[in-house]
C-alpha cells in the first residue's frame, strides 16, 4: 500500500493465533505409517492413512502423552474425559474427506504462555484450547506446469493445535508469542518447530477496533504463514487494509486470506467457513480417552525444566546476566550444551563466555548449525580449567587451543594441546620482574609520563613483556608486578 493510504492511528489490532505443531512420534496419529520429511512422495502411506474402506484407526498414545505435556507446560486445565470428532470437508489432499480432530471435548483448555514485551515487562497470553488432530496431505502446484500434484505422506501425521484467545494487541506481541511457543515445544521434545519444513504452521485471526473500545469486530483469518517474520508482516498489512476499509465507510468481510511474501500483501482465498459448514460429529471408530489423575501426574513428572524456568535459575543461582541467560536458553541445544559444561566446572560465567563468545563466533563465521559443532562440552570445561589455573590465558585458549580442539575434536584434554604447542604461561616472579625491568629501562620517558598520571601507558609495558615471553606471561601476575615496579622506578 502506498504512503498516501496510510490509515489513521485511531485503531488497535486484536490478534488470535492458531498454531499447528507436528508431533515427533515414530508413527502417525491413527496408523503405523512412519513419516520422514523429504521422503519420496506417497511412499509413507498405508490403507489406513489413505482412508480405504474397511480400515479402522488405532490412536497413537505417544501423541496423547505429547499433547498432555504441552497442556501442562502451558498451565492448562487438563480434561480427564476427551474424545475425537470428524470435521467434514473436501480438499484434494484430505484422503478421507474428513479430518479427525477434537471439537467439544479438547484435551486441554485455558492456560497461558508468558512473553516478554518491548518495555521489559511480562505478559501472560491467554489460551483458549489445545486440541489433538491429524494433518492433511500436501498439494504441490510448482512441480508440473499443467497439474497440481498430491503428496499424501503427511496425511495422518499427529498434530496439536494451540489456539490463543484474542489476547495479542501488536504484531510484535504475536512474534514474541510464536518465539516462546516454539521454545516450549522444542524443550519438551514434542516438535522440532521447523516452519520451513511445515512442522510448525500458523494461522492468524486479525481484526481492528477503535482504541478504547472492547468490541470484537469481524475478523479475517490469514492462513499458512511460514515464518515468524511473515506472520508479523501479514498482520501489519491487515491492520492497514482493514483501517482503510473502515475509514472509507466500508465493512470488513469475514474471509480466509493468503499472504504473498514477495508483495507483502494478503489476498482473498474464500469466504470464511462457519462451524456448521464442517458438520462436526463424534468420531464413531475411536473411543474416548479417559485419564486419571495418576496419568496426569505421571506425565507432569516427565516435564523438563522449561526455558523461562531455566533462564530464572541462571540469573538467580548462577549470577549470569539477563542477556547471557537469554542467548543460552534461546535454543535447547545451546542450553543442553551449557548445562553439560557446568556439570564439569562451577565457573558458570566462563562457560557462558565460551558459549556466547568463541563458540558462537566460530559457528557464525562458518555458517554452521550447532549440531555441526564437534567439540564436546567436556573439552570446553577442561579448557576453562586450564585458564582458571593460570596455565594459559583466555586469549591463548581462544586463539590457539580452541582452533586445535576444532581441528581435533577427539582430544578432550586441553593440556595435551598446551604441552604440544608449548603454551604454558610464564609465572615465575623473578623471571617476570627481569623482563619488566628491561621494558622499563627501554622507555624512561614513558615511565615519567606514567608517574605523572598517564596510567594507560601500562599497556605499552605489558606489550613489551609479552613480546619477551612469546605471549606466555601470566597477565594478572604481570600486571600487578608491573604496577609495583613502575611506582618504584
Amino acid at each position: 500500500m502506498s504512503s498516501t493510504t496510510t490509515p489513521t492511528n485511531k485503531y488497535e489490532v486484536v490478534i488470535g493465533l492458531e498454531v499447528h505443531c507436528q508431533l515427533l512420534t515414530e508413527s502417525k496419529a491413527f496408523s503405523t505409517d512412519p513419516y520422514l520429511y523429504g521422503s519420496e512422495a506417497n511412499t509413507q502411506v498405508s490403507p489406513v492413512s489413505l482412508g480405504h474402506p474397511g480400515t479402522l484407526p488405532k490412536p497413537n498414545l505417544k501423541a496423547l502423552e505429547y499433547a498432555l505435556k504441552m497442556g501442562l507446560a502451558c498451565h492448562c486445565d487438563i480434561h480427564e474425559w476427551t474424545h475425537f470428532a470428524r470435521k467434514n470437508y473436501f480438499y484434494a489432499d484430505l484422503p478421507k474427506a474428513y479430518q479427525v480432530t477434537q471439537f467439544t471435548k479438547p484435551i486441554a483448555t485455558e492456560g497461558y504462555i508468558t512473553i516478554n514485551l518491548a518495555d521489559g515487562t511480562e505478559k501472560n497470553v491467554k489460551l483458549d484450547k489445545i486440541i489433538m488432530e491429524e494433518d492433511s496431505g500436501k498439494t504441490q502446484h510448482d512441480l508440473d506446469p499443467f497439474s497440481s500434484l498430491i503428496d499424501l505422506n503427511r496425511a495422518g501425521v499427529p498434530l496439536i493445535e494451540v489456539v490463543s484467545q484474542p489476547d495479542l494487541f501488536a504484531p510484535e506481541e504475536a512474534y514474541q508469542y510464536l518465539t516462546e511457543l516454539r521454545r516450549i515445544v522444542r524443550y519438551l521434545g514434542i516438535c522440532d518447530g521447523n516452519m520451513e519444513e511445515g512442522s510448525l504452521r500458523c494461522d492468524a485471526n486479525v481484526s481492528i477496533r477503535l482504541k478504547g473500545t472492547k468490541v470484537l469486530n469481524t475478523r479475517v483469518e490469514v492462513k499458512n504463514l511460514n515464518s515468524f517474520r511473515n506472520v508479523q508482516r501479514a498482520i501489519e498489512y491487515e491492520m492497514e487494509r482493514q483501517a482503510i476499509v473502515y475509514d472509507n465507510g466500508g465493512t470488513v468481510d469475514g474471509e480466509t486470506r493468503g499472504f504473498d511474501p514477495a508483495k507483502g500483501e494478503t489476498f482473498m482465498m474464500r469466504s470464511k467457513e462457519m462451524m456448521n459448514d464442517y458438520r462436526y460429529f463424534p468420531e464413531p471408530d475411536i473411543p474416548p480417552f479417559v485419564l486419571t489423575q495418576d496419568d496426569i501426574t505421571k506425565v507432569k513428572k516427565m516435564l523438563p525444566e522449561l526455558p523461562r524456568e531455566l533462564h530464572h535459575r541462571m540469573v538467580t543461582e548462577m549470577a549470569l546476566s539477563t542477556y547471557d541467560a537469554g542467548v543460552i536458553t534461546s535454543e535447547k541445544s545451546y542450553a543442553d550444551f551449557y548445562l553439560t559444561i557446568i556439570n564439569h566446572t562451577k565457573n558458570y560465567k566462563a562457560a557462558a563466555n565460551w558459549l556466547n563468545g568463541p563458540i558462537r563466533s566460530y559457528l557464525n563465521e562458518n555458517a554452521l548449525d550447532f549440531k555441526d559443532f564437534k567439540v564436546t562440552p567436556e573439552a570446553i570445561a577442561d579448557l576453562i580449567k586450564v585458564v582458571d589455573e593460570n596455565v594459559i590465558s583466555f586469549s591463548t585458549a581462544s586463539q590457539k587451543v580452541f582452533p586445535e580442539l576444532i581441528a581435533h575434536p577427539e582430544i578432550m584434554d586441553a593440556m595435551t594441546i598446551v604441552n604440544k604447542l608449548n603454551l604454558g604461561q610464564v609465572g615465575d616472579d623473578d623471571l617476570l620482574i627481569t623482563y619488566i625491568q628491561e621494558a622499563i629501562a627501554k622507555y624512561p620517558d614513558k615511565v615519567a609520563a606514567y608517574k605523572n598520571g598517564q596510567k594507560g601507558l601500562i599497556g605499552l609495558f605489558m606489550g613489551e613483556v609479552m613480546k619477551k615471553t612469546g605471549g606466555k606471561a601470566d597477565p594478572k601476575k604481570t600486571n600487578a608486578l608491573l604496577a609495583a615496579e613502575l611506582e618504584k622506578a
